[in-house]
């Protein structure tokens, strides 16, 4: 049962307003956590330039308060991505009697790179556009070349009289030969292998000096606009009723004894002390 739905009981309009003050007070730490900043980044046509961005190890530090509650379980920090899409969870609960007590927070937010505004950058990509223009069209070439190539090698070992389709079958179904072919190639392309080998450093080197920026809104967001990508944040609270081991999510008040009502009030109460901190 998700605690803050619509009800009649007295009981469980009693934790919906616990829940508002939750829900009012988790909005307001998203808000503060997420303020942002100006930070200056570099473009990929090397003009500079401010943006907006939030620090994530905010947002980090609030949500872990709830992976250390009090007698509660926790699965942790976890979070997710999908291209720039990211996410940053944790889910913690508790058992009261034959009563589960759930919460799950969740922030959804964007990630953009940028370089960083250093005059390393400037450096690395002058040198990447002369390597480029400095081997021209022989990289291309080595590329386009590269079915042709590896049928000469295969005869150079001996696989002759072979239909085309079945030596590069041979090829890429045997490991090993496939990668003695690769360096045989690579040995008579060393020039091209070289410039390849160079680029590579340069990206990576370049990989190195990306910085990330975030944005999200801060805004309360459900389950479902969570899963189809929006940006915002949750604070869900669920109720769960075990029966036989089985935990089920329709839960009546009328049954629930005072000691088991009390237990719940008192760890949502808890949740609420550590919003307001």
């Amino acid at each position: 049962m998700r605690i803050g739905n619509p009800t009649k009981n007295e009981y469980f309009l009693k934790l919906n307003e616990i829940n508002r003050q939750i829900q009012d007070q988790f909005l307001a730490k998203i808000k503060n956590t997420t303020r942002t900043v100006k930070c200056n980044v570099m473009l990929g046509d090397s003009t500079t330039k401010q943006i907006d961005t939030f620090d994530i190890s905010n947002v980090n530090s609030f949500l872990s308060d709830f992976t250390n509650i009090p007698n509660w379980s926790s699965q942790g920090m976890s979070n997710s991505s999908d291209e720039d899409l990211r996410r940053l969870f944790t889910k913690s609960e508790i058992k009261l009697g034959n009563y589960i007590l759930s919460i799950h927070i969740s922030l959804q937010y964007r990630v953009q790179l940028y370089y960083k505004p250093v005059q390393e950058v400037l450096e690395l990509q002058k040198q990447l556009a002369n390597l480029i223009n400095s081997v021209g069209s022989s990289e291309t070439k080595y590329e386009e070349e590269s079915d042709r190539l590896i049928i000469e090698k295969l005869n150079e070992l001996g696989f002759k009289d072979m239909p085309k389709q079945k030596l590069f079958e041979l090829f890429y179904n045997d490991e090993e030969l496939s990668d003695k072919i690769k360096n045989m190639i690579d040995e008579s392309q060393s020039e091209v292998v070289n410039v390849k080998d160079k680029k590579n450093k340069l990206f990576r080197q370049l990989d190195n000096l990306l910085l990330e920026t975030f944005h999200t809104t801060p805004t309360i967001i459900d389950e479902q606009k969570l899963v189809n990508g929006e940006e915002g944040c949750l604070c869900n609270l669920d109720l769960e009723y075990v029966e036989d081991g089985a935990k089920q999510g329709l839960v009546d008040a009328s049954i629930m004894n005072e000691y088991d009502k009390n237990s719940v009030i008192k760890e949502i109460t808890t949740i609420l002390e550590l919003m307001k901190n």
